[in-house]
């Protein structure tokens, strides 16, 4: 199984990015998918997660909003609409996958068993 990330970038602050997160080697439809992110000296902390296909999504409150996931079961990927950003958004962006379905929205980063390698975004104030 592997994931590609890809479209961070430089944004200023209010504008948008859209990131991508392409899964091969599993069955898309049956993985629940999130995004995490880490910004310098911290700690990876969860930013959304959606279930398989039709089973909802779950967004940490500080994104709540502004951010929005969605996926394209043709491509086999899945996006992270970010408008609205802000200078605490900067951090690195990681995709993430489960290799086992359950109904539940998993927030730690522990549970999940894939991972993309991380796409940076910054926005500028």
């Amino acid at each position: 199984v592997q994931l590609q990330a890809s479209g961070g970038g430089v944004v200023q602050a209010g504008g948008s990015l859209r990131l991508s997160c392409a899964l091969s080697g599993r069955t898309f439809s049956s993985s629940a998918m999130g995004w995490f992110r880490q910004a310098p000296g911290k700690e990876r902390e969860f930013v959304v997660v959606t279930l398989k296909t039709g089973g909802g999504t779950y967004y940490a409150d500080s994104v709540v909003g502004r951010f929005t996931i969605s996926r394209d079961s043709a491509k086999n990927t899945v996006y992270l609409q970010m408008n609205s950003l802000k200078p605490e958004d900067t951090a690195v962006y990681y995709c993430a996958a489960r290799k086992f379905y359950e109904p539940v929205f998993r927030t730690a980063k522990s549970m999940y068993d894939y991972w993309g390698q991380g796409t940076q975004v910054t926005v500028s104030s």
